[in-house]
């Protein structure tokens, strides 16, 4: 199994806001990886403290957490909880300090383990399944425009250039109590999971995605990703993270 990740201020912010931990969990008859993507949210470094705070917080309750032989319920109370006591902490923290007011971050975790992904989710920050020549998006953008079109009132085309495209409806440290969406797949021999923030996803192609995740080494795809959000334009934070089971 191999884990890569990479992060991008882009070309037209002053501060990154994004925060990415990756890295693999075991060695000898067990391997696992994991992977914490933060897309903050929040004037001036509020954003950048969200997100940080939460990365954080999670890659340690999963460091210190994750065993080999946790069952598969034991691993998605332990991604749900680590998000939640994350969404309280950061929350608490945005109450006590004025300056902080406001602030959040969107939250994508997974935890490949014996073939399977466990996956949780908090914004517009994604999670996809490569495999073969096939992308899945797993996660659900918890966002304004999102609701949009699953109401039917505009298409997704339409909503890439809709004024609020960012308006979330759900983040951690937005409000005191927080459902995070949880996800579990099964995986094949040539999967990747790749899990990005909206400065890949929000301008680029799911098909060009795609055939940059197929076509390059594993240890390659987070540059060539990183390219080709600024080739279209690298308008916001860019961050990627890819797991390969093989």
């Amino acid at each position: 199994m191999k884990v890569f990740s990479k992060t991008d201020i882009g070309k037209r912010r002053t501060e990154n806001q994004d925060r990415v931990w990756a890295e693999l969990l075991g060695t000898g008859e067990f391997g696992a990886a994991a992977v914490v993507l933060c897309d903050g949210m929040g004037g001036e470094n509020a954003g950048s403290f969200a997100s940080e705070t939460t990365t954080n917080f999670i890659s340690e309750r999963i460091k210190r957490g994750f065993r080999p032989e946790l069952n598969r319920n034991s691993i998605r109370n332990l991604l749900i909880t680590s998000v939640t006591a994350a969404n309280n902490l950061v929350y608490d923290l945005a109450e006590y300090d004025q300056n902080m007011i406001g602030m959040g971050t969107t939250c994508v975790g997974a935890i490949v383990f014996e073939g399977r992904a466990y996956i949780i989710n908090v914004g517009d920050s994604r999670v996809y399944h490569v495999f073969g020549d096939s992308i899945q998006q797993i996660t659900k953008d918890h966002s304004y425009i999102n609701k949009l079109i699953d109401d039917g009132e505009i298409t997704e085309e339409e909503g890439k250039t809709h004024p609020k495209r960012n308006c979330l409806t759900r983040a951690v440290g937005a409000e005191p109590l927080l459902t995070p969406d949880y996800y579990e797949i099964e995986l094949h021999d040539d999967s990747i999971l790749m899990l990005s923030s909206d400065g890949l996803h929000s301008y680029g192609e799911d098909v060009n995605i795609a055939e940059i995740i197929v076509n390059n080494p594993v240890s390659k795809i987070c540059d060539k990703l990183v390219d080709y959000a600024l080739e279209t334009g690298g308008r916001d934070n860019i961050t990627v993270a890819v797991i390969s089971v093989k």
